[in-house]
């Protein structure tokens, strides 16, 4: 019987420590050359062992065997005598086995042990270990033993299977999966032939979790493994024609993956996760009930080379999560350009909060004109972020995330600061001009996480800055319908003197009955209005509908007592036609756009050059 080698060999397990008499497990049966075997106590011992040994000399040939030797191989212990025992148990399969074995030979190495499948006469492989050691006692000759280990490797690979499979899907694990990617990226596996691509859809299940909670685990189990097989089928019929069908995977929860191995490009990829979405929107009937779910799934396909496990995940998880957002029971192909905005999200958020301790924040100030008298009468703090990596940025780039991690209260509380302390400069300043008010945007959080009243008074006590020059912006969602803590705050602000005012005004679906109950002085109507008033050329009109609303809430804003700010103001047409419909001041690039507050103080001068004139660009 000869070895024969599957897949890789395992490397040899070398055991460098002195070989006793308890390493030696029988002595030889036939009746060597008491020269050659050792004492004849070994003779008995090696003739009765169930283990398979023989007595191999220094030049690697067998000497002697004993029956379980022979049975293992098929021929008589006496046949077997002169035969290379190398070649019977294959260690010239493997190089490092193979130089270890000949250091036992030679004396220089303690023992030899490796495991080896072995082809039998039969046809039969069995799984062995093989042990080559040194004789006690005996200069000229090693022990060779062979023990069958088939048992113990089926039982080690069921155990590996369990490990290794879902209970639930008996689809492959995460672990499993993990280990299949892995190797799908080892450069030896691409490099061989194929398309040197990988592809992986990361599906979600959307409305599993209802069905979980509501009609208990039992349930959800076996629509799990409703999922798999239907995943499964899709496996199979992606794979028809090709060299194998993908992997699918239960990696956990709802999570199913499915990595296809050489991937012909995003159209492959695409028609399979096409075929995943019609296979689980199909309704399931469960334990008498038919449930239905749908799935997210994120696709990502690339080159092999260059990426790792770990980076396909991420990649995969973040299209998942785009695929969640864009409205779910969807397929979303990863977006480079994407994934890249999402990044430097990531990473403003991370830096966020360590900015405003470092002082990283600016202010830029807007003129609010007044739309009758064309002169400065206030203006809008606008913060800006200097950036050491991205530049400047503007407040669309990082309010959302300062109001998410609650790094807008330490912030806002520096922009309420920064803000009254200009302007009562500019007041001091030009002690002959008429002072500018300031408008401050605030947060619905800096309401709820802070004390706003307390540090809005505080601020005004340590400039000196009068109240009534004070205005606090919050968008229309923030303000309407506000109750409890809010609404306490804003009435709180009021009676102190400082003006509120209601941002985007316009743009939200409340009741503006509510106006009227709310401590608001100043609505700022929308850009989204203002600009249906652009003129295409210098005989066209106006949009009609939009004059309509406009006019109508500057009307309800001023039978409430309120003035009407109007933004994004961009030529003379509009800002004439608000006027007409009677809107009271106006905010754009027409007059300026934002500009640091020395030119504040320049523009301050031009208020007395007349009705007529605008303040100007810098």
């Amino acid at each position: 019987m000869s070895g024969t080698s599957e897949g890789p060999t395992p490397a040899a397990d070398l055991d460098r420590s002195a070989v006793t008499e308890s390493d030696i497990h029988a002595s030889p049966r036939t009746e060597p050359p008491t020269t050659r075997t050792g004492p004849p106590t070994y003779r008995s011992v090696f003739a009765a062992a169930p283990l398979a040994m023989a007595v191999v000399d220094r030049e690697g040939l067998v000497v002697s065997a004993n029956d379980g030797f022979g049975a293992l191989f098929g021929s008589p212990p006496d046949q077997l005598a002169g035969r290379i025992a190398a070649d019977l148990v294959d260690l010239a399969s493997d190089a490092r086995g193979w130089h270890a074995y000949l250091e036992v030979l030679r004396g220089r190495e303690a023992r030899l042990r490796c495991t080896r499948r072995l082809k039998q006469p039969d046809g039969r492989s069995v799984w062995a270990q093989v042990t080559v050691a040194p004789l006690p006692a005996v200069d000229d000759a090693v022990l060779m033993s062979v023990a069958d280990i088939s048992a113990h490797r089926e039982l080690q690979a069921k155990v590996r299977h369990l490990q290794m499979h879902d209970p639930v899907t008996r689809l492959p694990n995460r672990t499993l999966f993990f280990e299949r990617l892995t190797a799908a990226l080892d450069a030896e596996s691409y490099e061989e032939g194929g398309t040197g691509r990988v592809g992986l859809c990361y599906l979600d299940l959307d409305g599993f979790k209802a069905i979980n909670d509501t009609l208990g685990h039992r349930v959800g189990d076996r629509l799990l493994a409703a999922v798999a097989e239907r995943l499964t089928r899709c496996a199979d019929e992606a794979g028809y024609g090709r060299a194998a069908a993908p992997l699918v995977a239960r990696l956990g929860g709802d999570e199913f993956a499915l990595l296809v191995r050489d991937s012909t490009g995003t159209e492959q990829l695409a028609d399979l996760a096409e075929s995943l979405l019609d296979a689980v929107q199909a309704p399931f009937d469960i334990a008498g009930r038919r449930l239905s779910v749908s799935a997210s799934i994120g696709v990502v396909e690339r080159l092999a080379a260059g990426t790792s496990p770990t980076a396909l995940m991420q990649a995969a998880d973040t299209t998942l999560y785009w695929a969640k957002a864009d409205g779910k029971a969807r397929w979303t192909l990863f977006d480079p350009e994407r994934n890249a905005h999402r990044m430097t999200r990531q990473a403003l958020a991370s830096t966020l909060r360590p900015a405003v301790e470092r002082g990283e924040f600016a202010l830029e100030y807007q003129p609010l004109v007044g739309m009758e008298d064309g002169r400065l009468h206030g203006v809008e703090a606008l913060v800006r972020w200097n950036h050491p990596q991205f530049g400047t940025l503007t407040p669309n780039r990082f309010i959302g995330l300062a109001e998410e991690d609650g790094s807008i209260v330490p912030l806002g509380r520096w922009v309420l600061r920064t803000a009254c302390r200009q302007a009562r400069r500019w007041q001091l300043d030009n002690p002959d001009e008429p002072p500018l008010f300031v408008s401050v945007n605030v947060a619905v959080r800096q309401v709820w996480d802070s004390d706003l009243v307390a540090e809005v008074a505080d601020t005004l006590e340590e400039t000196g800055l009068e109240p009534r020059l004070l205005q606090l912006e919050l968008t229309e969602s923030a303000v309407m319908g506000s109750a409890g803590r809010p609404l306490q705050t804003l009435q709180a602000l009021s009676e102190m003197g400082v003006r509120i005012a209601i941002d985007d005004f316009g743009t939200g679906y409340s009741n503006l009955a509510y106006l009227s109950r709310l401590p608001v002085s100043v609505l700022k109507l929308d850009g989204s209005f203002v600009r249906g008033f652009q003129y295409e050329n210098a005989e066209a009109a106006p949009n009609p509908a939009d004059e309509v609303v406009v006019e109508a809430m500057i009307q309800l804003a001023h039978r409430l007592g309120l003035t009407v700010t109007a933004e994004c103001v961009e030529t003379p047409a509009q800002a004439a036609r608000l006027r007409d419909i009677g809107c009271d001041t106006g905010q754009g690039w027409l007059y300026s756009r934002p500009v640091p507050p020395e030119r504040i103080a320049e523009l301050m001068g031009s208020r007395a050059r007349g009705a007529d004139q605008v303040v100007g660009n810098p």
